[in-house]
């Protein structure tokens, strides 16, 4: 647009000086008012003329031919290219919105690019999850500009609406991350979630325990309070630094301690979890995560995962196969 008025006003500027050699039908005889150089300018760049307006001296067609029409030749080139480069951007990101849609399933959709949202993507990148099968939705913009210079797929707009959770492809999604600021506002999306995806697990991040309940009924598999977490870790690493700084190693993937976990073998099958590899220090059995010492965990299941620590090395795909989606029921129906 600036391009284009500077071509108005020079060649503006360029008829105005030879005033003299144009015939204006409108007033006959006088030489052309600074606006009527401005009308003649405007319509000679952006059409062929009218007529009424024209050079009759030599200086002032030869001024045409050499000025004027190349002044026009590069306006309609600004105007026809600006919307041409318009129109394929448009018609570019249709395209690849709708490769991208006839492609995506079983992804995860991060709601929130804040401080939690980021971490939660990167703990899944490192647990060997691939960025092309991650949607992050999140109403600010630069949030949005972030995740798309991380390689991810982002939609703009409120989760809390339908349609915008639909252009995420929701009900075609396996995990559902939810970490957004407000609790109101994570029971908001997970409900509207749960709705349109009634088998995706549903991890959510609340701010106050009293809310976890809530969660829950409105259809989280997981619900994790992230103040009670952050201010037991806080006391824990106060009166038990060691223990604190385990703790700290096992949230924070690639240090010295790893958490992993693996479905039990048909040879583990019927003998006691203590009996496993070491490094065991639980078997999640339907939902519910039972220490090696609990008399329930004396005889390993079919279909019983083992919770173990292990020293911490690269991570590979294999590890997001053999991680749960959900605990409770929604781990049920992953498993299903």
């Amino acid at each position: 647009m600036a391009l284009a008025v500077f071509l108005v006003v020079l060649a503006t500027v360029i008829v105005y000086l030879g005033r003299d050699g144009y015939r204006d039908a409108a007033h006959p005889g006088q030489p052309l008012s600074l606006l009527s150089s401005a009308y003649y300018a405007t319509v000679t760049l952006s059409t062929i003329g009218y007529g009424d307006i024209v050079p009759v001296s030599d200086a002032a067609r030869l001024v045409n031919i050499v000025l004027i029409t190349p002044i026009r030749v590069i306006f309609l080139v600004v105007l026809i290219g600006t919307t041409l480069e318009v129109l394929t951007r448009r018609t570019r990101t249709s395209w690849r919105i709708a490769r991208w849609r006839s492609r995506v399933a079983d992804q995860t959709v991060v709601v929130g690019y804040g401080t939690k949202g980021r971490s939660a993507v990167r703990t899944l990148q490192e647990a060997g999850v691939p960025a092309d099968s991650i949607v992050v939705v999140d109403i600010s913009p630069q949030m949005m500009a972030e995740a798309n210079s991380a390689g991810l797929a982002g939609v703009g707009g409120d989760a809390t609406r339908r349609d915008v959770l639909m252009r995420a492809e929701i009900e075609r999604a396996a995990r559902l991350v939810v970490a957004v600021g407000r609790d109101d506002t994570a029971v908001l999306i997970t409900l509207t979630a749960r709705q349109l995806n009634p088998s995706a697990a549903i991890v959510a991040a609340v701010r106050e325990g009293e809310n976890e309940p809530l969660l829950r009924q409105s259809g989280a598999d997981h619900v994790v309070v992230s103040s009670d977490a952050a201010g037991r870790l806080l006391g824990l690493s106060t009166i038990r630094p060691g223990a604190g700084q385990v703790i700290s190693d096992l949230l924070n993937r690639g240090c010295s301690l790893d958490l992993a976990e693996r479905p039990v073998t048909p040879a583990e099958v019927g003998g006691p979890a203590g009996g496993s590899p070491s490094g065991v220090i639980g078997v999640l059995r339907a939902g519910h995560v039972l220490a090696t010492d609990d008399p329930r965990a004396g005889e390993l299941r079919e279909g019983d995962r083992l919770i173990l620590v292990s020293a911490a090395e690269p991570p590979t795909t294999e590890a997001v196969a053999t991680q749960p989606a959900a605990t409770g029921h929604g781990a049920d129906r992953a498993r299903g």
